[in-house]
């Protein structure tokens, strides 16, 4: 019987993945959701009258094992996955797609559930109690538990073709990001890029036995050649590669899977008898409805959009200046924008990226969450990685009991897709008076060392590490009862505020000076760049928030509406990007086909929340900086009422308990430069 199966005997219950086979992936799945199955069952046939225990927890428990396997399938098919995992991933989520209709519209289940939720008023609940009562009741009301046996059938077979076609997304984009590749043989091509870039491109070369470099579409390859690389037809070949990812009409293309993705998701809303998706998803959000959302959005929009637009301006003519740019194409963009920014502030990532080597970096996220919140990170070579290039960490308290046990990865590599996230290999929860720590872990895309340097990070990937530090917080510091209200589990408008909240240390003098040391000399990052760098802050923050509202409006576009009309990718988002338009049209480009965060992820009607959540965290951060940014009194405040809070409790009831009062937008649109002090 598969290790997947047993409770672990590793150390601190880590999962065992040396021990785990990949044949073994299939009939555990199978074997786990028969178990789950069985557990849910015993809840039916219990014959006692239905209570809060012997129904709502007992349901906030079942499944363990499950979820379990699950977890740690899931997580290697996003950071280190291969054929065999993608085909079992294909096979797999129809599986939990059925069993999760199976519990959620069960009849005699709900009926036991809405029984507890009717008594709620006599039952003397704790708010954590009744926020898994109310969720619960939700997760049958809200999906189908009302609806005749025809239309439970319907749901089932939408939800069977969602998960599937959302996992071929994901593999395509995957696919399509390492089709390509720019390999160059003349020197003359590398002409303004980075020593660090060209050398990680020849060992890129070297690795497939090729003569020269080699530059991919993997973001510590793509984002230097873009920003620094003179030959601008290059800059254009790559570019629009980046951007033509599942929109080439070859075997990964992605076109259709979006329309069809987009019809299902509002056929699944329709069925439960919503207006679309994003009213849908909206009603279990801070924001409420699609309505608010929009408002939102085009309220910023147009705050940022004059700014944007002079930008803009001020940038075309500065390349026009320089080269003769007659018309400044999206390759272009971040070309210039460097050059510019080096013009105002006398600053590059060229000159920084000393101070910021990977290793003082993150250990900079453990001393800062130190001061914050008394942790230690202890990094140990007796916890299983599912690769060498993981590091492992015990997370203590000031006491020296064990917190968390935290997983690191930071290098591209074939099976992990780009970007950055946060995820869990063990939820928080409390069982039989034992509190389970989480196993968190953090993923990113980093430039690996070289034979002459170590990881240098640039500013954006120190503020991209701390973002998921934050969220990886959030999962270390739970303390809640049940698994399903833990760490990062909160409504998805507020997720984004501890990842968000911490990246406000790398700009603070006090915070650089623990950790941004020049790898080579020691020396500490001159007062002077800190200077820049907050000063460089709002730099071209009006085009920044248009690129990010462009997203936001589109997710909405595709989610807030009948989309059963769209034949054309490509037409409707020129037309759903017309008030946020700047650069000309690339015709062979697509978002939507490779916008993994909406199509494949979880963000579909929740693109908003990283604005939703910069108010948020601009606002908590003022409270920080009045009192001090290491103020121990107002962390303390943080902690209790935000991190380990979970989803125990509404979102704007915590906030309100560590702020005092509800955020206002001020705070942020100052240090975005948007609103003059």
């Amino acid at each position: 019987m598969s290790v997947l199966l047993h409770k672990f005997t590793t150390k601190h219950d880590t999962a065992p993945f040396s021990n785990i086979k990949t044949e073994e992936y299939l009939p555990a799945f199978k074997e786990g959701i028969a178990s789950a199955k069985a557990e849910i069952d015993a809840i039916v046939n219990n014959t006692e009258t239905p209570t809060f225990e012997n129904t709502i927890e007992a349901m906030a428990f079942s499944g363990a094992t499950l979820d379990r396997i699950s977890s740690i399938f899931f997580n290697l098919h996003s950071a280190e996955t291969n054929d065999e995992l993608q085909q079992i991933a294909q096979e797999v989520s129809p599986l939990l797609s059925e069993f999760g209709n199976d519990v959620r519209l069960n009849a005699d289940l709900f009926k036991r559930v809405k029984t507890v939720y009717d008594s709620k008023a006599n039952l003397n609940l704790t708010p954590e109690q009744i926020t898994l009562l109310d969720k619960k009741y939700k997760s049958f009301s809200r999906n189908g538990a009302n609806l005749s046996e025809e239309k439970k059938n319907q749901l089932r077979e939408i939800d069977k073709e969602l998960s599937k076609i959302s996992l071929e997304f994901g593999e395509n984009v995957l696919a399509e990001t390492h089709a390509f590749q720019l390999h160059l043989t003349d020197e003359k091509d590398l002409s303004g890029l980075p020593e660090g870039t060209i050398e990680a491109a020849k060992e890129i070369a070297q690795s497939q036995e090729k003569e020269g470099w080699v530059f991919t579409l993997d973001y510590p390859s793509y984002v230097p050649f873009l920003t620094y690389g003179d030959n601008r037809e290059l800059r254009k070949k790559l570019a629009i590669a980046f951007g033509a990812k599942g929109f080439q009409k070859n075997e990964h293309d992605n076109e259709q899977i979006v329309l069809d993705i987009a019809r299902l998701r509002f056929e699944r809303a329709k069925l439960l008898g919503y207006a679309s998706h994003a009213h849908f998803v909206l009603e279990e959000r801070m924001a409420e409805n699609p309505e608010k959302v929009n408002t939102f959005l085009n309220n910023l929009l147009e705050k940022a959009k004059p700014a944007a637009v002079n930008e803009f301006e001020q940038l075309s003519e500065f390349a026009k200046d320089l080269d003769g740019i007659e018309t400044l194409e999206k390759w272009d963009g971040a070309y210039y924008s460097e050059k510019l920014k080096q013009q105002l502030f006398n600053l590059d990532d060229e000159k920084l990226k000393p101070y910021f080597k990977l290793e003082n970096v993150l250990e900079g996220a453990f001393t800062v969450s130190n001061k914050l919140f008394g942790l230690t990170f202890v990094e140990v070579n007796s916890i299983e990685k599912y690769h060498p290039d993981v590091k492992t960490y015990e997370v203590k308290d000031i006491k020296g009991d064990l917190v968390s046990i935290f997983y690191a990865d930071f290098f591209p590599r074939k099976g992990k897709r780009n970007g950055a996230w946060m995820t869990s290999y063990k939820s928080q929860y409390v069982l039989g008076g034992n509190n389970e720590r989480p196993h968190v872990s953090i993923v990113c895309n980093f430039t690996k060392p070289t034979e002459t340097k170590p990881s240098l990070l640039t500013f954006n990937e120190v503020t991209t590490l701390f973002h998921e530090f934050g969220h990886a917080l959030h999962g270390m510091l739970a303390d809640t009862v049940y698994p399903s209200l833990s760490g990062t589990s909160v409504y998805w408008d507020f997720v984004e505020l501890p990842s968000q909240i911490f990246e406000n240390w790398c700009y603070e003098p006090e915070a650089l000076a623990l950790f941004a040391h020049h790898y080579e000399t020691g020396e500490v990052i001159p007062t002077e760049y800190i200077q820049k760098i907050k000063e460089s802050a709002s730099f071209q923050e009006g085009l920044a928030t248009m690129r990010q509202l462009s997203f936001g409006l589109l997710d909405m576009a595709w989610h807030g509406q009948d989309p059963t009309g769209i034949t054309s990718i490509k037409d409707f988002e020129t037309e759903q990007f017309a008030s946020t338009k700047l650069y000309p049209e690339v015709k062979e480009n697509a978002m939507s086909t490779s916008f993994s965060h909406i199509f494949q992820g979880g963000y579909s009607s929740g693109y908003y929340s990283y604005k939703w959540a910069e108010v948020l965290d601009a606002d908590a951060f003022e409270y920080f900086k009045e009192q001090g940014i290491f103020n121990s009194e107002v962390a303390q405040k943080f902690k209790e009422n935000i991190l380990s809070k979970g989803g125990t409790e509404h979102p704007m009831v915590l906030y309100k308990r560590f702020r005092g009062s509800e955020p206002k937008p001020d705070a942020l649109l100052k240090r975005a430069g948007l609103l003059k002090n």
